[in-house]
């Protein structure tokens, strides 16, 4: 009886052992696959065109993820369909950390909200890795229109209802969002005069045909210094570094404020183990003082939230702005 119940405890043990050698053999491809990512050339696809500040920091941050990853970054540009034809192709591409996107307001949070339909799930259908930071944007008028501060700007719409106009860089971006919910917020009634792309915008803002407009303070920035354009308020939540004596919209009108935001995505399921390096990684990146530097001179505000955080802040973005889309009944179809 001892020999059998000795042998029964040998085979309780050698099946233990076994079930456990095999369970690590399933877990070890896994984690061999994560510690040798990456092992080829990674994708980052800009949905927008090159030259933009979306593209500028895409670029900045693809140099020194390279080197962090000690492997190349290659930016693609895939513009179209206000980001949406870029943002796609990442999120039908396989979840093995060489396709990413820099994700952005258009396309995932509130620019779905304006659309009838959308050929992915802005939440669903990707793993949001690092959000990298908001792009106030600035509200600027000629050099000799007679509001001299944001206040008197609002206090002449009053005056005047549906006589005065604002342009932005079109319909759903964050500029025209940003003018609507100011509009809301004020009481006022201004005209909002969609254009497709700055440059001509600002042609005819100079040139009298426009009242005001919201521009990025990328582009903004310039015309300001050179005395062509006055600066009356920024639309974050903080005054900018580079113009602290501006005061923000909310300063003026309390409860107004809209950025455009950027941020690094990926396919659905992408193994933990690669979101959290590439985490950790960027997190690093633009945390670097100079980095910090090089975004700010930029117009940009630093803000890398990731995984959880980031995904609570894309959803935030859509409670914000909603009520404001179905309030003005917004559409961009």
């Amino acid at each position: 009886m001892r020999n059998k119940s000795t042998r029964r405890g040998v085979c309780q043990v050698l099946a233990q052992t076994l079930c456990l050698a095999a369970a690590s053999a399933i877990a070890l491809p896994a984690a061999l696959w994560a510690q040798a990512y990456p092992e080829r050339p990674i994708k980052l696809v800009v949905p927008f065109p090159p030259g933009g500040s979306t593209d500028v920091i895409a670029r900045l941050l693809s140099q020194r993820l390279s080197d962090a990853l000690k492997s190349s970054v290659v930016v693609e540009n895939r513009p179209g369909v206000a980001s949406l034809l870029g943002t796609n192709s990442v999120a039908k591409a396989a979840p093995d950390g060489y396709t990413l996107v820099v994700a952005a307001n258009p396309a995932i949070a509130p620019g779905p909200l304006m659309r009838n339909s959308v050929p992915y799930d802005p939440l669903k259908d990707f793993t949001h890795i690092v959000l990298l930071g908001t792009f106030p944007n600035g509200f600027v008028v000629r050099q000799d229109h007679p509001a001299r501060t944001m206040a008197e700007f609002v206090a002449m719409a009053k005056a005047k209802p549906g006589a005065m106009n604002y342009a932005s860089a079109g319909l759903g971006s964050s500029g025209f969002l940003t003018g609507e919910l100011l509009k809301q917020a004020a009481g006022i009634d201004m005209v909002h005069v969609p254009y497709k792309g700055s440059g001509p915008a600002i042609t005819d803002l100079m040139g009298g045909q426009l009242d005001g407009m919201f521009e990025s303070l990328v582009t903004a920035t310039g015309y300001v210094r050179s005395g062509k354009l006055r600066l009356l308020s920024v639309s974050g939540e903080k005054r900018s570094g580079s113009f602290p004596e501006v005061p923000t919209l909310n300063e003026t009108v309390p409860g107004v404020s809209g950025s455009a935001w950027f941020g690094i995505s990926a396919p659905a399921r992408l193994p933990a183990e690669i979101a959290r390096r590439l985490q950790i990684e960027i997190q690093s990146i633009i945390n670097a003082p100079d980095m910090q530097t090089r975004l700010t001179d930029l117009g940009m505000t630093p803000l890398p939230l990731g995984g959880s955080d980031y995904l609570a802040f894309i959803q935030a973005e859509s409670r914000k702005w909603g009520p404001i889309i179905n309030a003005g009944r917004i559409s961009v179809e």
